[in-house]
């Protein structure tokens, strides 16, 4: 059975960091395409960030470039988003998600988590 299980997020303030972790089982996350995407209430589910199963190529959104380091750990099966100077604006359900294609777009992903909340706030 296939399964993404995200962890690492929390309550932060402003200008804090965290970093998110995605862990897979009962599949090889090498071989796939990993996307963050985040959800606030009242608004769609977005990209933020993707990382190639090759680690070769990675792809942010503009909200967060400079801000947000995407990263895998082939050999944990796992993959990492590092968030610093976090914002009051990113707060939202943060998700990982397993494709084929590097994208940002929600549909291009099968395999998804449950997600983890993200809060930030003084």
């Amino acid at each position: 059975q296939m399964q993404l299980v995200e962890s690492g997020g929390g309550l932060v303030q402003p200008g804090g960091s965290l970093r998110l972790s995605c862990a897979a089982s009962g599949f090889t996350l090498a071989y796939y395409v990993i996307g963050w995407f985040r959800q606030a209430p009242g608004k769609e589910r977005e990209g933020v960030s993707c990382i190639s199963s090759s680690d070769t190529s990675t792809y942010y959104a503009d909200s967060v470039k400079g801000r947000f380091t995407i990263s895998r750990d082939n050999a944990k099966n796992t993959v990492y988003l590092q968030m610093n100077s976090l914002k009051p604006e990113d707060t939202a359900v943060y998700y990982c998600a397993a494709g084929p294609l590097l994208s940002t777009v929600v549909a291009g992903y099968p395999y998804w988590g449950q997600g983890t909340q993200v809060t930030v706030s003084s």
